[in-house]
């Protein structure tokens, strides 16, 4: 309805009082009076009743505003709570609709972190229940402030286990994605060693070590389980492959494929290690650690153009110590004469 409309009759009653007015001049007849008193009246009980339901309209709008407020404080409130069951790409994908919440999967090329605590079976045998909670929690914490750092996606915790993985929901390329897996587990281990001495105030006499695992390769990620509960998470050999790096790691180390070490080998320092034998593989495995800055002194490192090759002093026998010697001499020799 129109706001013309509503005060039609009253506007009538004016017409009519400003028609008596310009007929009569100043005299009006008492019974002209009495009608336009009466149609006032009406006109001043009807713009009464307008004001009261306008504030009620208004005291039930402010009511609606105040209880829209405050779910919508109460939704934020379990969002803040529900992202910290997710990892933030998953949970800003979910968000913001780029990603359904579906049972789908894709198959990538990812790069795959797992590490543990060594040891971690015998301390808690050794430790009440409560120091070790707070203990797994600082640990999980730490490391998960570094890893959410370099961009990656935290897949789950098992224990004092971490499952971590570069390339899915966001990716920077598959080279960026594991050179970045192996600058995280880099700080990762950099700051255990910063920590060492903060395990003696959960009674602890020897520092705490992980080991770390990596593999670059092909794996289905996506969501698993029922239309009614399912995870985020990745599966596949390569996912296996990572697992028993890091089963396989030394204390305080990092060990990783020969696909993760083919996109790194060029920035990050690596010396090939012994091949393992590794279950679900039927062929050894190829692995390669990442070298200390305290060990670069045992390293013998040649670099050739975008090419380069490190080998460690250490983990050569005298035989394969005098055989490198005669290589190097050789390819020497051979490269005098070549520029001559």
């Amino acid at each position: 309805m129109k706001s013309s409309q509503i005060f039609e009759h009253e506007m009538n009653v004016l017409s009519k009082a400003e028609k008596v007015r310009v007929e009569d001049g100043n005299s009006v007849s008492y019974e002209d009076f009495e009608k336009i008193l009466g149609e006032y009246k009406k006109l001043l009980k009807t713009t009464s009743r307008l004001v009261r339901h306008s504030d009620r309209m208004e005291i039930n709008l402010n009511i609606t505003a105040k209880e829209a407020r405050e779910k919508s404080e109460q939704l934020e409130a379990l969002s803040n709570q529900l992202a910290k069951y997710l990892s933030p790409q998953v949970y800003d994908s979910i968000f913001s609709g780029t990603r359904e919440v579906s049972l789908t999967s894709s198959r990538k090329k990812l790069s795959i972190f797992f590490s543990d605590i060594v040891n971690f079976t015998k301390l808690s045998e050794s430790i009440e229940s409560e120091e070790l909670t707070g203990l797994l929690n600082y640990y999980l914490t730490e490391m998960s402030h570094i890893a959410l750092k370099h961009g990656a996606t935290i897949d789950k915790y098992i224990g004092d286990a971490i499952v971590i993985f570069f390339g899915d929901p966001e990716t920077k390329g598959i080279e960026e994605d594991a050179l970045s897996c192996v600058k995280m587990a880099i700080e990762m281990k950099s700051k255990m060693f910063e920590l060492r001495n903060h395990w003696k105030h959960y009674g602890l006499a020897e520092p705490l070590q992980s080991r770390m695992g990596i593999h670059t390769g092909f794996c289905t990620v996506g969501n698993f389980g029922s239309e009614n509960r399912m995870d985020y998470t990745v599966i596949g050999s390569g996912v296996n492959l990572a697992a028993r790096l890091e089963s396989a790691s030394e204390p305080g180390n990092i060990l990783m494929s020969y696909d993760t070490y083919n996109y790194v080998k060029n920035t990050i320092p690596c010396v090939e290690k012994k091949q393992i034998s590794a279950k679900g593989f039927p062929e050894p495995i190829r692995t390669f650690s990442v070298i200390d800055e305290k060990d670069v002194e045992d390293i013998i490192s040649i670099t050739i153009g975008e090419n380069r090759l490190d080998a460690s002093v250490e983990e050569l026998n005298k035989e394969q110590l005098k055989k490198l010697k005669d290589d190097l001499c050789s390819a020497l020799d051979n490269l005098e004469n070549h520029m001559r």
